[in-house]
């Protein structure tokens, strides 16, 4: 079994107030190795909980006697419209924690106003997706049969797809003990829809001390992606780039210089690289040295409005979430989603507003303390 049969009725719902009240929810309601699938990290997890140690040191600076009376938490993303400053992340297999998988999650981000990004391990097409959801961007996987790779791009581009964003951060799958330990491999019901493998893919076959995920996908992906490579890439769609898995300067300014429209400042949600600098701690460096026109999303950690605002403040356009909005697609299908991120935005526009500030563009003025030396801070 891939999922509960049970899910909280829509009137429980009611009574979840916060992203950690959905979580807990759902983790009474999902197999244990469904959930560490989900939850986990690399390694010893330091990174995935230094990523949340991150928000939580930096404090906010609000400004006082501003007129917020028409506080407005609408921007837009890669020159689209978006309610709010979020797009969801790309995540694989969100039919393993509900049958109705990336269908009902998208229906909820074109109720929320926010961008979907349907993911290469998707267990449904980037057509059957992209029809349901408003604005839709792809996640590319590079993969070693180049063909397929160009294909995916062909049919997101067909599909209605608004941007492509190629992951730069898994040559293979980290090392993710939970999934280890748990010898955790896909069932039957539950496939890389965008992929030909179906069932008969290694991610299917389990064996005691392996995660079958991660054997798939070292077959899969081409470790050799380099510059070239994304020089190719932006030659070959004609959609906007965004280059998805950047901590340093450098790479980003490179990745800018190849003609990548946005980049995402991201360690893949502490999945990848154990002990590497949590993304909100990169990403003042990473914005300084990208040009004013290419676009700042942050991804890893975030579990709240708050934590929009913060990022905002330290140089961010937007937001990738992830794993809440899983979470709520457990709990409760596209209502378990519609409420985690109707959550997210009524905490991110209180946010906004208690911080003196009427829009998104006013949260990038904001000053920035950090909780453990309590001076302003060096990012």
């Amino acid at each position: 079994m891939t999922h509960t049969d049970r899910a909280a009725p829509a009137t429980a719902l009611e009574h979840l107030h916060s992203l950690a009240d959905i979580e807990q929810a759902a983790h009474g309601l999902l197999p244990a190795p469904v959930r560490d699938f989900v939850a986990g990290g690399a390694g010893s997890e330091l990174t995935l909980a230094a990523n949340r140690r991150a928000f939580e040191a930096t404090r906010i600076v609000p400004r006082a006697l501003r007129d917020v009376s028409g506080c407005d938490p609408a921007t837009t993303l890669l020159g689209l419209p978006a309610a709010m400053p979020v797009a969801v992340a790309p995540i694989g297999y969100h039919a393993l924690v509900h049958p109705d998988g990336e269908p009902a999650t998208a229906r909820a981000a074109k109720e929320a106003g926010i961008p979907f990004t349907v993911a290469t391990l998707s267990s449904r097409t980037i057509e059957d997706v992209a029809a349901l959801a408003g604005t839709t961007w792809f996640q590319l996987y590079w993969l070693r049969d180049r063909a397929t790779t160009f294909d995916l791009v062909r049919r997101a581009e067909d599909a209605g797809c608004a941007a492509v964003m190629l992951t730069v951060d898994v040559p293979w799958m980290g090392r993710r003990l939970r999934d280890v330990r748990n010898g955790f491999a896909l069932p039957e019901d539950v496939v890389a829809a965008n992929l030909t493998t179906g069932t008969a893919s290694a991610a299917h076959r389990a064996s005691a001390g392996a995660s079958a995920v991660a054997r798939h996908t070292a077959a899969a992906f081409d470790p050799s992606l380099s510059w070239p490579d994304l020089e190719e890439l932006r030659r070959r769609t004609r959609l906007p780039l965004i280059v998805k898995g950047v901590l340093d300067p450098a790479d980003a300014a490179r990745a800018a210089a190849c003609g990548a429209d946005a980049v995402v400042v991201s360690n893949h949600g502490g999945r990848q690289l154990d002990g590497v600098v949590p993304a909100l701690e990169a990403l003042p460096e990473v914005r300084a040295a990208l040009p004013a026109a290419c676009e700042v999303l942050l991804d890893s950690g975030v579990r709240g409005g708050v934590d929009i605002l913060k990022a905002l403040a330290l140089g961010a356009r937007g937001v990738l979430v992830g794993r809440p909005l899983l979470w709520g697609l457990a709990v409760a299908g596209t209502d378990g989603v519609r409420r985690t991120l109707d959550l997210l935005a009524a905490e991110f526009r209180d946010a906004l507003g208690l911080a003196g500030c009427t829009d998104p563009s006013a949260a990038t003025l904001l000053r920035t303390r950090r909780a453990s030396d309590g001076g302003p801070s060096p990012w």
